[in-house]
């Protein structure tokens, strides 16, 4: 497996202008490697998935649609899905299987159940800063594996949702010029 490489295009509309640590850029420097995404970056693409997990878990039920993909490879093969069922059982299986158990108690109660952060210190007996440095190490942990899983991440959302999606980068092709047209002229008044 290749190890993902992040890069500024990837990391520069998601970071918070506000960051203290990466200054809007998105990129923080590796003491001896190379850059690494900053943490807000990180929970911004944990939000962008999360956003889109509540979009669909409260749409009704019959929107939800089977649909007809082509599978990439040398036999191009058809099979049937339901994109949107995929998406919140990968979102909840990358979830139990990135975090620990104390995180995945906090992730299931805070973001499936939707308990507040009053409730949820109660429930595990935590008080409010642990809880929110925990909330915020899951959504780094998360938003970090969205992206980097392979061969497919759950992040960039278009590119999950959308039918044939390839793995290679496109190959620029070449369009030729249009032919160059004499200028028209409007139908000029008659002098009489």
């Amino acid at each position: 497996m290749t190890k993902f490489e992040w890069n500024r295009s990837d990391v520069l509309a998601l970071a918070r202008e506000s960051c203290t640590h990466c200054r809007g850029f998105g990129l923080r420097r590796g003491k001896n490697g190379p850059s690494a995404p900053c943490h807000c970056v990180l929970r911004n693409i944990f939000r962008a998935c999360f956003r889109k997990f509540r979009a669909i878990a409260t749409e009704e039920k019959h929107v939800s649609a089977v649909r007809l993909e082509q599978t990439n490879g040398t036999d191009k093969r058809y099979m049937w899905g339901m994109k949107n069922e995929e998406f919140m059982a990968d979102f909840c299986l990358v979830a139990r299987r990135t975090l620990d158990a104390q995180e995945h108690q906090i992730f299931r109660f805070h973001f499936l159940l939707g308990a507040d952060w009053k409730l949820c210190t109660r429930r595990l007996k935590m008080d409010r800063g642990n809880f929110f440095h925990a909330v915020y190490r899951i959504e780094s942990k998360l938003g970090r594996q969205f992206r980097e899983m392979q061969p497919y991440g759950l992040f960039p959302l278009d590119e999950y949702f959308t039918t044939g999606y390839v793995n290679e980068p496109v190959k620029a092709s070449v369009i030729p010029m249009p032919e160059r047209r004499k200028r028209l002229l409007p139908p000029l008044k008659k002098v009489a």
